[in-house]
């Protein structure tokens, strides 16, 4: 990989733990991001130093807030030359189930800013350095059907700031193909708790016993298509949304759940 380094927010746990131990198997320096998880996000870096011999950190911040924004870029370039790879994992959610007029505006400008004005900060401080360089690979995450800019029941905000996300994300693509960076979207499916950070194995041995029963999908599936998205030879494409999602009717179940 040439050293290459990429920063995943949220990277402690779940889809983004699970996405940064697969791409330091391919050789990349981490920076994890972490909010509250500072034990979790330390042992991991150390973790992944020791098996693959890699160089990794973990820098904390909460990348709905401008400044800690900033101070996860200056440091991670104190202690890397450039930054490589963006993975905007990182984005609050309300499991509480309400309809928009019961937000709070405290929580409705959390929800934005978390989901689509982190994703400016980040990419405004880290663009300028993959522009000198003339590579980049920035990677943000949506939901089911997200380019199709539909209503979710009891999720406005998060909705309308992932819907928005999309729009940033392949604005960036336009902007920025003349200096060798990608910007895609990765829509995960219906992936909950700890198969996050599960491997595809351990869902095809799950499901081995019940044919009609679709597989689980996990952690694994996803940072393989992210991998997929950062390779040197996936420069054509750029502006993509990337569904991971098993053909499942993921939205739809929301709808009725």
């Amino acid at each position: 990989m040439n050293d290459k380094t990429a920063l995943v927010t949220g990277g402690a746990s779940g889809l983004g733990k699970r996405t940064a131990i697969y791409l330091a198997e391919q050789g990349y320096q981490l920076v994890i991001n972490y909010r509250h998880s500072e034990s979790e996000a330390i042992s991991l870096a150390e973790e992944i130093s020791n098996r693959y011999g890699t160089k990794n950190i973990a820098i904390r911040g909460d990348v709905a807030n401008q400044e800690d924004c900033i101070r996860i870029v200056n440091e991670t370039l104190s202690t890397y030359e450039t930054i490589d790879v963006l993975i905007h994992n990182a984005g609050p959610y309300i499991h509480e189930r309400k309809v928009m007029a019961d937000y709070s505006f405290e929580e409705w400008n959390y929800l934005i800013q978390g989901n689509l004005s982190a994703v400016f900060y980040l990419s405004k401080l880290v663009i300028p350095v993959m522009r000198r360089q003339k590579w980049g690979r920035i990677i943000t995450v949506g939901y089911d059907r997200v380019e199709t800019a539909p209503g979710w029941v009891y999720r406005s905000a998060f909705a309308a700031a992932k819907t928005g996300l999309l729009s940033l994300t392949r604005t960036i693509a336009i902007e920025e193909a003349k200096f060798g960076i990608t910007a895609n979207m990765v829509c995960p499916g219906d992936i909950t708790d700890d198969w996050k950070e599960k491997d595809i194995k351990e869902s095809l041995e799950a499901a081995k016993d019940d044919s009609s029963v679709q597989r689980q999908g996990t952690g694994e599936d996803i940072a393989r298509v992210i991998a997929f998205l950062l390779d040197e030879r996936s420069d054509f494409i750029t502006g993509g949304v990337l569904p991971v999602t098993g053909g499942a009717d993921v939205l739809g179940k929301a709808f009725k759940g």
